[in-house]
Parts: C-alpha cells; sequence; structure tokens
C-alpha cells in the first residue's frame, strides 16, 4: 500500500509541475505500477478497452463532425448576435451557449471555435476581450455537468456505479445539478465576476482572421477581379475536342483556364447535373462547358473571337455563382512562399513544368506588394515571392509535403476537411439527435450510440475520411484516461482505499453525510486543481463508493460531488486546458483567475452540498 500511494504521489507531483505531459505520467505511473509487482499486466491493460474509453474516443470524433461542418459556429453565432448591442445581455449569451454546447461536446473544442467570434464582438464594442474570455471558459466547465456526455468525469463515475453493482447514471440525470451549478455561476460573474474582470479596451490593432479562405478575400488581395472572365463553349466552336494543350492558350493569348464547370451525364437523364473541375494541361473541352479565364480583357476577347466563345460576365461578376468561396470539396487554394535555397529561384513556371509536376495552377504572384496576374508563366521566379495556387486539395497537400523548395501557408489539411463538410450541418445535427435519442431511450448501450454516430459523421462526409476522424481524437486524454484507471484498481487491491476512505469516514463521518459530502466535495475540488479532473476522478470515485459503504448510505450524492467538484476548476489557468485556452488572449495574469475562481468555486460549492441531496438522497 505505501509503495502503491508513492507512485500515487510522484504522478501527482509531476502532474502539478506540468514538466512532462499528463498522458506521459499517466503512462509512467502505469509501468511503475506493473514493474513493482502491484498489478499484472492484464490488469493494467484491461482498462484499454473499457467503454469509457471508447466511448470518449468516439465523442471526439463526433464533436469533429459537429465542429468541421460549422454547425457549432452557426448555432452560437446566431444566438450571440442577439446581444451585440448589450454586454451584459452578451455575457449571459456566452455563457448559456458555450454551456449548451459543452453539455454535447468537447469544451475545449467548444471554447476554441467561440473564442474569435467574442473576441470580434468585444472589440466592435469597445471592451476588452478579457471581460468574456474568462467567463466563456468557466461556463464551458460548468456545461459539461449537464449531462453524461459533457465531461470524462460524468462517464467514469457512471462506470464506477455499475462496476460496483448500482444502476448507471442516465443521460439526463445530471441536468438538474448541472443547471443550478449553472445559473449559479451565470449570476456570480453578472453580479460579482464582471466587475473584478478587465473591461474598457485600449487602442489596439488587433484584427482577426475568420478562418474561411473566400474568393472574395483573396481575389481582392492578389486583385484578381478585374482579370476574372466567365465564358461559355458552343457547340460549334473549334475548341471542342482539344485539350489544354493543343490550345496553348497562355502562350498564344496569356490567358489561363484557372476552373471549368461541365454537364455530367446522367442515366436517367432527369436533372442537368453539373461539376467543377480544375483544368489541367490534359483536360479536353467540351461543348457547353463553362470556362472561368484569368487574362486581360482584351485578350479573352481576342480568344473568344477566334474560339467562337460567348463571354457571360467579367470582374467580380464572373465568380462563380451561389459559391462566394474559392473552395469546394474537391477544389481549394494556397498561398505558397520560396524558401531561401528554392530550386524554384530564378526559374520559370514553364521551365519548371510546374501545372503538369503538381497538377496546380498558378493563378497569380506577390512580390514585395506587387502583383503579377497576367504572363507569369514565363517570369523568373525569386526568394520572397508568393504565389497564388489553386487545384484539388489532394494535389495542394503534395505540395506542402515539398519541404525542400516551398512552404504552404496556413493548414491544408484543416482547410480541405472544412470545405469537404460543407453544406453537412443539417446532416451533423440530425446524427447528434439520433445519438442523444438512442441513448435517451436506452435503445442499445451508450457506447454503441456514440460509436453509431462516429461511424456516420465519416460515411456521410461531415468529416473528410477516416484519418481526418482519427486527428480529431483527443489521444492525450484518452491515454490518460486508460493509463490512471488502473490506479484505482492497484488502491484497492493494496487496502488504499480503504485506508482513505475509512480514515475520511473518521474524521468527517461523524459530523453526518451532508458533513462528509461538503468536505469530500472540497477535497475533490483542490485536487482537480492541479490535476486533471479525469486524473482527479479516477481517484476519487472508488474513494466515495467504499466510504458511503462503510457510513450505509447511498453511493450516489457522493459520487455526483466528485464528478462536479473534479470540473469545477476555476482557481488557476492550469486547471483545465479552456483556462490555458483564453489567458492569452484575454491577457490574464495568475491573479485573475485566483480573484474571480476562488469565490465561484465556494458559491458553487455550497450550493451542489445543498442541491445534490435533493436529487440524489442519502
Amino acid at each position: 500500500m505505501i509503495l502503491t500511494f508513492v507512485i500515487l504521489g510522484i504522478a501527482s507531483i509531476l502532474f502539478m509541475t506540468g514538466r512532462f505531459r499528463p498522458d506521459l505520467v499517466g503512462l509512467g505511473a502505469l509501468l511503475a505500477l506493473v514493474l513493482s509487482g502491484i498489478l499484472t499486466t492484464q490488469e493494467a491493460l484491461v482498462s484499454f478497452s473499457n467503454p469509457v474509453v471508447i466511448m470518449i474516443a468516439g465523442l471526439f470524433v463526433v464533436g469533429g463532425g459537429i465542429f468541421r461542418t460549422g454547425l457549432a459556429a452557426m448555432a452560437a453565432n446566431q444566438l450571440i448576435r442577439v446581444g451585440r448591442n448589450s454586454q451584459l445581455k452578451l455575457l449571459v449569451l456566452v455563457m448559456a451557449v458555450v454551456a449548451l454546447l459543452s453539455a454535447f461536446m468537447s469544451n475545449t473544442g467548444t471554447v476554441a471555435v467561440l473564442m474569435p467570434v467574442i473576441i470580434a464582438l468585444a472589440l466592435s464594442m469597445r471592451k476588452s476581450p478579457g471581460a468574456f474570455l474568462i467567463p466563456l471558459a468557466f461556463a464551458s466547465s460548468l456545461g459539461g455537468v449537464l449531462t453524461l456526455i459533457g465531461t470524462p468525469p460524468n462517464l467514469i463515475v457512471s462506470q464506477a456505479l455499475a462496476d460496483n453493482g448500482y444502476a448507471r447514471l442516465a443521460f439526463f440525470d445530471f441536468t438538474p445539478v448541472g443547471l443550478a451549478a449553472l445559473f449559479t455561476g451565470i449570476i456570480f460573474m453578472v453580479v460579482v465576476g464582471r466587475k473584478l474582470l478587465p473591461d474598457e479596451v485600449e487602442e489596439t490593432s488587433i484584427s482577426l482572421p475568420d478562418g474561411r479562405t473566400t474568393l472574395q478575400k483573396v481575389a481582392s488581395h492578389y486583385r484578381l477581379l478585374g482579370s476574372l472572365h466567365r465564358v461559355r463553349v458552343p457547340e460549334n466552336s473549334p475548341m471542342v475536342g482539344r485539350t489544354l494543350r493543343e490550345l496553348r492558350l497562355p502562350g498564344e493569348f496569356q490567358v489561363s483556364v484557372v476552373d471549368i464547370k461541365r454537364r455530367v451525364s446522367e442515366p436517367l437523364k432527369i436533372l442537368p447535373l453539373t461539376s467543377r473541375e480544375m483544368a489541367s494541361p490534359d483536360t479536353e473541352i467540351r461543348e457547353l462547358d463553362v470556362l472561368y479565364l484569368q487574362g486581360s480583357a482584351e485578350r479573352v476577347q481576342k480568344l473568344a473571337a477566334k474560339y467562337g466563345l460567348i463571354v457571360q460576365e467579367n470582374g467580380e461578376k464572373a465568380l462563380p455563382k451561389g459559391d462566394d468561396q474559392l473552395v469546394s470539396r474537391v477544389l481549394g487554394v494556397a498561398e505558397v512562399l520560396l524558401r531561401p535555397h528554392s530550386r524554384f529561384i530564378d526559374q520559370t513556371l514553364v521551365g519548371l513544368n510546374f501545372r503538369k509536376k503538381y497538377k496546380l495552377n498558378v493563378l497569380g504572384i506577390s512580390r514585395r506588394g506587387d502583383y503579377s496576374l497576367t504572363d507569369i508563366a514565363n517570369q523568373k521566379l525569386q526568394f520572397g515571392d508568393a504565389l497564388l495556387v489553386q487545384g484539388s486539395w489532394r494535389h495542394i497537400e503534395a505540395l506542402a509535403r515539398d519541404n525542400e523548395d516551398v512552404v504552404v501557408l496556413g493548414q491544408p489539411k484543416e482547410e480541405a476537411s472544412m470545405a469537404a463538410a460543407q453544406g453537412k450541418a443539417p446532416i451533423a445535427a440530425a446524427i447528434m439527435l439520433g445519438m442523444l435519442v438512442m441513448m435517451t431511450l436506452e435503445i442499445v448501450p451508450v457506447v454503441i450510440a456514440v460509436l453509431i454516430a462516429a461511424f456516420l459523421m465519416v460515411v456521410t462526409g461531415c468529416l473528410r475520411n477516416v484519418d481526418d476522424a482519427y486527428s480529431r481524437i483527443n489521444w492525450e486524454s484518452v491515454i490518460l484516461i486508460a493509463s490512471m484507471m488502473p490506479m484505482a484498481t492497484a488502491l484497492e487491491k493494496t487496502g488504499g482505499v480503504q485506508f482513505v476512505s475509512e480514515s475520511l469516514v473518521t474524521t468527517l463521518g461523524g459530523y453526518g453525510p451532508m458533513a462528509f459530502l461538503a468536505g469530500f466535495y472540497l477535497l475533490t475540488t483542490l485536487f482537480s486543481q492541479f490535476i486533471s479532473n479525469t486524473a482527479t476522478t479516477v481517484l476519487f470515485a472508488p474513494i466515495a463508493i467504499t466510504a458511503a459503504i462503510n457510513m450505509g448510505v447511498s453511493p450516489y450524492p457522493l459520487l455526483l460531488s466528485v464528478s462536479v467538484a473534479a470540473s469545477m476548476a476555476f482557481m488557476t489557468p492550469v486547471a483545465s486546458p479552456v483556462n490555458a485556452l483564453v489567458m492569452t488572449a484575454g491577457g490574464y495574469k495568475f491573479s485573475d483567475f485566483v480573484k474571480v475562481g476562488v469565490p465561484l468555486s465556494l458559491v458553487v460549492g455550497v450550493v451542489m452540498v445543498v442541491v445534490i441531496p435533493l436529487f440524489f438522497p442519502f
């Protein structure tokens, strides 16, 4: 038992210092338990197949689909616009919206999605973003207590009950307690908390990108609008049946075909289907194709006259109808910088055979503030040039891997995934709703409902592919949970759980269950400020059950206190990932979290000690 406590103590210290990643610390503790003979290999590894671990991984995938499709941002933006003109109303709405979203998905992802929106709104109101970002972070923690899947501690205590022969907690069993905590948190922030946070914003030059690569934005930056043209190829055009390589349009007319919109044949011939394709040297022109051209108006007119093309629109009106983005599920754009010793320097795009080798169009070259849009194929490239390239996401990602010569700005994989999920928000909403219905009505086990939803997110295109789904999983959290669960087994096996339980019962049990609940809640809260809520719950859940048995009371109120207290990580910026996430953006100091988080934790704690036994009697 002593050795188990030593390993636990060392792990706790390492968690607090933050010198090593939590998952690495968890794995180290797991290995120490096995090598010391406290746990067998099977006991140590069985948690990796635990339904809770699998369920949490699946929930990351479901949450990823919700974020990728823009469903979370759409819902948040619509609600937050209501409070745009009132700081108080905006504060309440921010906390309510983020809490609602955090009840069904990762609170870290929720905060990451909403933070740019909140900062932009705050600056537009001449208010400091700091007035909203701590409430944003705290509300995400409060919202996690609303449902079974809102936060890992809820899943862990539910599983702990099942492992000890008690009924699991249902999906909405947490909701009454969670709502009490949320209302308390909102009232505190409105009455007290907001007075402790920065309010007025100083003069700033902050500009926040919205994360979207719009055609309007890129075209304006590269001054493309004046050189964009849309033409249609009639049935009798001499261009029909010839490839772009044969036509040699850049060489003869200094005009490039950027994009092609063409009809797609379908067996029943009921609907006139169309598709967009990137123009490549081997692309064969077909009758009734719509070509998006780049070049001067004069040269486009000459091209049209020679081949009998019908010029439909010029300039901004030539943008693809109904698509204000330069991206689609297949095609995208990126800016590319040349490296200092790139082989591209002093070479031309023609000489590099760029289009054939990389399957990408170069739409423009930015050179020290000047933009070249004509005859770019024959210009010698220089160090510092930025190339605006367009093509399939697959080929843009391939170029990004060519690290010797170029640097592709931005995150092509992220943008490709966002583009692939365009228009899928209703599907993501239906999948999430279906998952909640299956959980609530217990049609299938909870873990199966989550896996079904994760599977559907991939096969319906809400996530780009399986790799995208795996990338959405926070493996650090998954490994941490799986590696810390055996610690509870070790404590129970060596008598540590019984020892701690009896000590707490001896110290606090004489004052009654309410006093014990209050002390247990406080102890759990203090631990959660320095180690993760997951690790805290894994350690305290078995102690709570054993203590309840020793006292002859129901374990449910004690387990609820563990789950809630572990999630109330308000006192320090390292208590929760969302606290760390908003610290820099909000310009906060460590003391800001202390002066707001400590009283909030105490107030919520008092309310929870009273409320939890009302819904889960001893």
